[in-house]
Formats: structure tokens, C-alpha cells, sequence
């Protein structure tokens, strides 16, 4: 019996003891996540990339759309509503985020303007915006900041390593011989690629047909081989139109990562872009032969 009430006891303990820590265990919750919201694809990507499993990312303004045509919609809203970055290029496109900012309604919003001057596909811009970008994680959220840094240095070694083997792709081609005529909007890029570019147009809804004339002139006197358009300008067929009017190779690239199917990060979609280009200088270069 004595035995019997001993083997009680301690089972009466074990649940007591049992019954007191458990309600400690179910009142500890994780940390939530850092909720970032970005105005385009392309800083969506590094932040996915730098802030790994930490943090929550939304982009407003779809991959393929250009930013100064985005209008809010109420879910662009809702999806701020409850952020605590929001992130944006600082560009004059993105005037429309004051008035989903206003509409959004939360004080505990923080609206960072990253201001980098350039295009953000060529890789120095890049490793700029990563850097950039890891700060502004690492001040909101301390705690993870040598997490982010981490994830950053592996993306910045990726960057690096990514254009040195497009550099080496693209200089085989000797683009410096190739004329061409491209959006505004990727001058920086088309250059970094090694091509001459004789001379930009600005997006389609900007060209007059005096404008149109005089720039497939210009194409005509400068050798221009090749046309070269910008995705997120829209689907007009503007460039279509002066590489017509020339006698020109016609292409069109991607401005931001996820506008071409299959080019959801950086990498991806500047391969996708360095592709399309060198498959444009090839009918060209077989079309003259």
C-alpha cells in the first residue's frame, strides 16, 4: 500500500508540475516578421533575397507595368495598411504614393525613398540598392541585422560574380561596333552591355510623329542596326515603327525583374535581358551576311 501511495504521489506531482509550466510554454509567441511593402519588383527581389525568412514582402505596381501608369487600387491599400517599411525608388513615377500613403491610414507606417541614381539592372547599381536596402532592414530590426547582413554579403558575391560572366558573355560579341536606338529608360543598361548607342527615345505616349520622323532619321544617318525597347513603356509600337523605318533589328528587354515570365529575381531577369540583346545582334549579324 505504502508503495502504492508513493507511485501516487509522484504522478500527482509530475502533472502538477506538468500543469504549471505548460500554460509558460503557450503564452511564449515568435517574433512576427518585419512586413515590408515596395513599389516595384526590383526591390521586392533584394529584399526577399536579404531578408530571408525575417520578413514578410508585398510589391505594389506589377513587374510589367510602368510606374508612372500604376494606379492605386483599394487592396494597394489594405496591403499597407498594416507595413512597417514601405520602400520606394524616390523616382517622379511614384507620385502616387502619397496618396496611398494618406489613404492607407497607419501611423506606424516608415516611408523610406532610397534615391539611388541610375539603372538598377546593371549590377554596380544593384550591389548599391543591397547595401542600401540592408541598412534600412538592419536599423527597423536590429535584432536580425547580422542575419541580414550575412544574406546581403552572399547576394553581393552572387551580383559580382553575375556580371563578370556577362561582361565576358557580351564582350565576345563586340558591341561597341553595333549602333543602336533605345527607350530612355534603359540607356545605362544598354551601355553597361558594351553597345553604342547613337541616341534614346522617351516612352511612346511622349513621341510626336515630328519626333518619330526625326529620330528614325537619325537612326538612318548613324548606322543605327538595331532598336532596342523598354517592356515596362508599354506595348506600343513605337519601336516596331523606327526599326521599320530605318531597316533595323527590333527587341525589347525588361526593366524589372518578373516582367518576362521566369525572371522573378535579378539574376534571372539580366540574363533574360543580355539574352534577348544577343539574339537581336545575331539576326542582325545574320541578315547582313
Amino acid at each position: 500500500m505504502k508503495k502504492a501511495s508513493l507511485i501516487g504521489s509522484i504522478l500527482i506531482t509530475v502533472i502538477l508540475l506538468t500543469l504549471l509550466i505548460l500554460p509558460l510554454g503557450c503564452t511564449s509567441e515568435a517574433t512576427p516578421n518585419l512586413k515590408v511593402v515596395t513599389t516595384t519588383s526590383i526591390i521586392a527581389s533584394i529584399v526577399e533575397k536579404v531578408g530571408g525568412d525575417k520578413v514578410e514582402v508585398a510589391s505594389i505596381i506589377p513587374p510589367a507595368q510602368c510606374p508612372g501608369h500604376f494606379d492605386v487600387k483599394p487592396s494597394d491599400m489594405k496591403v499597407l495598411s498594416d507595413a512597417k517599411l514601405f520602400l520606394m525608388h524616390g523616382w517622379q513615377g511614384e507620385l502616387f504614393t502619397q496618396q496611398l500613403i494618406q489613404s492607407a491610414n497607419n501611423p506606424e507606417l516608415k516611408v523610406i525613398s532610397l534615391n539611388i541614381p541610375g539603372n538598377w539592372m546593371t549590377p554596380t547599381v544593384q550591389a548599391q540598392a543591397v547595401g542600401n536596402i540592408t541598412s534600412t532592414l538592419a536599423e527597423w530590426d536590429h535584432k536580425n541585422a547580422s542575419y541580414y547582413q550575412s544574406n546581403a554579403n552572399s547576394e553581393l558575391a552572387a551580383i559580382t560574380a553575375k556580371g563578370n560572366e556577362l561582361k565576358a558573355k557580351l564582350a565576345a560579341g563586340n558591341l561597341s561596333q553595333v549602333n543602336v536606338l533605345c527607350d530612355a529608360q534603359i540607356t545605362d543598361l544598354v551601355q553597361w552591355a558594351g553597345f553604342n548607342v547613337i541616341a534614346s527615345y522617351p516612352r511612346p505616349e511622349d513621341i510626336s510623329a515630328k519626333k518619330m520622323q526625326e529620330l528614325i532619321d537619325q537612326g538612318k544617318q548613324g548606322g543605327v542596326v538595331i532598336v532596342i525597347g523598354n517592356l515596362q513603356s508599354g506595348t506600343s509600337d513605337a519601336g516596331i515603327t523606327m526599326a521599320s523605318g530605318i531597316g533595323a533589328v527590333q527587341v525589347t528587354i525588361s526593366n524589372f525583374p518578373g516582367g518576362f515570365d521566369n525572371t522573378e529575381t535579378w539574376e534571372k531577369a539580366i540574363d533574360k535581358d543580355v539574352n534577348l540583346m544577343l539574339q537581336a545582334v545575331a539576326t542582325y549579324r545574320g541578315s547582313s551576311h
